[in-house]
């Protein structure tokens, strides 16, 4: 994990949670605190529905709150969609575009994703861009292809290292418990950054760059100690306060 980057970890509920779920999320931003909260940034997106009162709930805390997508305009007849002005007005302060569940099934384009994406930064969210290949990818050796491709189209042209991050999630790994070697990781964040680099010049090296897929309190640590993964992107695993909490903790060794 690079020094001068301050690290994020960020949960995505995707379509799970209820006001059930409440108590998780109050017992997360608890147990998110100093000195470690001093030191890293900590984010959790639930579902929509939820986004008002979790804001609430970590009104007093260190624990951002944020949304799972928006749509590309501010507002419009667009039956069930939520605007990044929307998300900002329930004072959320992150969304996730490009998720690979959003590219798969709702068929979202590169193109689409950096719509997105700009209406995000306009609307001054912090927006998590998601790149990453498949298996069949993967196994016909098209992974760099792929990030390439995803990452300069989805990837707006007024994108900075303090409004942006980019997540690098291998499809195949997404839910799976399928996690690449550290190897695999440090090529594909490696390839990122000079991409980054090549793009936005010196301010390329200040963006964070996340991991995710099949992330977990006991993989958490060897992920981090990977150059170039500044964070990480949690799913199943942030569902329950003592898991997203262990993943949590494991940045300390990073401090150590």
């Amino acid at each position: 994990m690079t020094d001068r980057i301050r690290p994020l970890l960020a949960g995505n509920w995707k379509m799970n949670g209820t006001r059930a779920s409440l108590d998780q999320i109050k017992a997360i931003a608890e147990g998110v605190k100093a000195p470690l909260s001093e030191k890293i940034d900590t984010l959790l997106c639930p579902p929509a529905t939820l986004l008002y009162v979790a804001t609430a709930l970590c009104d007093d805390s260190p624990l951002a709150i944020g949304a799972q997508d928006c749509h590309s305009l501010v507002s419009g007849a667009h039956t069930g969609d939520i605007s990044a002005a929307m998300i900002a007005d329930c004072f959320g302060t992150h969304v996730i575009v490009g998720h690979s569940e959003r590219r798969r099934n709702h068929a979202e384009s590169d193109a689409l994703v950096r719509a997105k994406a700009e209406a995000a930064l306009t609307a001054e969210l912090t927006t998590i861009i998601c790149i990453g290949e498949t298996a069949d990818e993967r196994d016909q050796g098209q992974t760099l292809d792929v990030l390439k491709r995803q990452l300069a189209a989805s990837t707006p042209d007024g994108a900075a290292s303090e409004t942006t991050v980019i997540a690098y999630e291998p499809v195949w790994a997404i839910g799976t418990g399928k996690v690449p070697t550290s190897a695999d990781v440090e090529e594909a964040h490696a390839f990122i950054r000079r991409e980054l680099v090549a793009r936005f010049g010196g301010d390329g090296e200040k963006f964070r760059l996340l991991y995710g897929g099949s992330v977990s309190g006991a993989n958490a640590a060897d992920l981090l100690a990977v150059a170039n993964v500044n964070g990480l992107l949690v799913g199943g695993q942030s569902l329950k306060a003592a898991d997203f909490l262990a993943i949590y903790s494991a940045f300390e060794r990073q401090f150590a």
